[in-house]
């Protein structure tokens, strides 16, 4: 049976707000550019705190510990046997080229590289990425579903008239991560076939674990820059707005979320702070969680390709000598 293939009204409508989301931004950019000074920014810089830097880039290693924690679930998931520092290194590696430059770049053909020079084979691969984009986006909808059902985030006035329909959004994406963890509990059916790939659902608590790891992580992105902003906006409402920025880039394709980040932050805290303040806070976070990771995510790469040879001959002999005493052991 053929899959039912999406009218042309929907997929031309698809087009329309594609392009209009395009159009709209870049001239939504121009008119930020324009109003924001510039000298404030500077100034507004050169007052952040080196105890906030610092801080921020604790909170940021812990982020990038526990994103390389969604691979160890996808390595229990998977049942692969590549050491856990290993397979943290390689996760966070990939982050950083992911944050920077896509999903598809870091995320997907950059964890393939190196796991496939380490030993793995495809169909493990794609199952472990597979695992950590869910993961991702569950924890995604748990929090956001939360936060926004709740109505928690300090909205400006010119705001208010989307709550509601936030509000909405919220108890979709409760539903979403329900129906997951629900599925993953009580599906008598684990096993599922797409395109010459085997979908499996993982075991509840595992479940569970992917959703309250990433719960985690989306909330120490929040706080480098809730650490970074001068007047101490509260923390959910920074989370809240994060989030509503996060799903604006993934929907848009752009790189990083160049220029959305910024937008949506302005746009939901000019009430607040001025301009300067908050675009200063955001490029110090770009530079803690995306800048600096990237460049030693690029040194950690070339240091896992030199090395990658004499790593996988050291795993599989590893994994040769693990299966002889188990052989031993069951004799």
């Amino acid at each position: 049976m053929k899959a039912k293939q999406p009218s042309k009204k929907w997929v031309l409508a698809k087009r329309v707000l594609s392009v209009a989301f395009f159009i709209a931004l870049p001239v939504f950019l121009f008119i930020l550019i324009k109003r924001v000074d510039w000298h404030e920014v500077g100034v507004a810089l050169q007052q952040l705190k080196p105890s906030s830097l610092l801080t921020g880039l604790a909170v940021a290693a812990l982020s990038y510990c526990v994103y390389g924690s969604y691979d160890l679930l996808g390595r229990k998931y998977s049942e692969h046997s590549l050491p856990a520092r290993q397979v943290l290194c390689v996760a966070q590696v990939c982050y950083a080229f992911t944050l920077n430059l896509s999903y598809w770049v870091g995320g997907f053909a950059l964890r393939f590289r190196l796991y496939s020079r380490l030993g793995l084979d495809t169909p493990i691969i794609t199952k472990v990425f597979t695992l950590s984009v869910i993961t991702n986006w569950l924890g995604y909808a748990v929090l956001a579903g939360a936060i926004f059902t709740l109505r928690l985030p300090d909205l400006p006035e010119n705001w208010k008239i989307g709550e509601t329909g936030l509000q909405m959004a919220g108890v979709v994406l409760l539903l979403i991560a329900a129906s997951y963890l629900l599925a993953c509990k009580f599906s008598k059916r684990r096993s599922w076939k797409f395109r010459n790939h085997e979908i499996t659902l993982p075991g509840f608590n595992l479940a569970v674990a992917q959703a309250g790891i990433a719960a985690l992580n989306w909330s120490l992105m929040a706080l480098i820059v809730y650490l970074l902003l001068p007047a101490k906006v509260a923390y959910i409402t920074v989370l809240g707005i994060l989030l509503i920025s996060s799903l604006a880039g993934a929907i848009a394709h752009i790189p990083a979320g160049l220029g959305v980040l910024e937008a949506v932050f302005v746009a939901m805290l000019q009430h607040k702070l001025s301009h300067g303040a908050i675009i200063a806070a955001l490029i110090g976070y770009r530079v803690i969680y995306y800048l600096i990771p990237l460049a030693l995510a690029t040194a950690t790469y070339l240091v896992l390709e030199s090395r990658a040879k004499n790593l996988r001959a050291r795993n599989k002999a590893h994994e040769v000598s693990g299966n002889s005493a188990s052989s031993t052991t069951g004799s």
